[in-house]
């Protein structure tokens, strides 16, 4: 599958037929909302692990030197937090374009992390089969990659930085992005 995806997701789920929707942020979503929306709320989705496999041509790396952003890998029993947002529909031309890097839109149930209940709403993972997924390495080979690379959005290891500094705000941890943190400050 090609990596960018912007007119297979609007032509597998249109969705101007709705009044709103619910999106969940597992990455750069959570600190940096370029768009607007309705209300947001800490959430968590299950079955699923944050992991930085998926390649970034167009945001914190180039075509020829790709940096390493988030994607989510389907695990029983796993459980990710990030933050939700009810948008209108119309915000998904912006999405689909920030997003349009190998991920595709699901949906799944979230769960509000204040434990007052779930919506069912939508999420972009960048599967294995997209043309920018790296796939699995250590977390020190994940760090290094990080440090070496920059986009036209900026040096990589700021979107690490900024979504580890997120998740602390919301209050939880992850092992696998605070492994590659520590790594990455080591490095420096």
């Amino acid at each position: 599958m090609s990596h960018n995806t912007i007119a297979l997701n609007q032509q597998r789920q249109p969705l101007d037929h709705l009044e709103s929707v619910w999106l969940f942020g597992y990455g750069s979503l959570i600190y940096k909302a370029d768009f607007p929306y309705i209300q947001r709320r800490p959430a968590k989705i299950h079955g699923w692990l944050r992991r930085f496999w998926q390649g970034s041509h167009d945001h914190r790396g180039t075509p020829e030197a790709p940096g390493r952003v988030a994607t989510l890998i389907e695990t029983p029993d796993a459980v990710c937090a990030g933050m939700a947002y009810e948008v209108t529909p119309d915000v998904f031309a912006h999405l689909d374009h920030r997003e349009k890097n190998g991920y595709l839109r699901i949906f799944t149930e979230f769960e509000w992390l204040d434990g007052s209940g779930s919506v069912s709403g939508l999420v972009y993972v960048a599967g294995p089969d997209n043309e920018a997924f790296l796939g699995e390495a250590p977390e020190t080979e994940i760090a290094a990659h990080i440090a070496r690379s920059e986009g036209p959005r900026g040096p990589n290891d700021e979107y690490l930085l900024k979504l580890a500094d997120a998740l602390r705000e919301l209050g939880e941890h992850d092992d696998h992005v605070f492994a590659i943190e520590a790594a990455l400050k080591e490095q420096v």
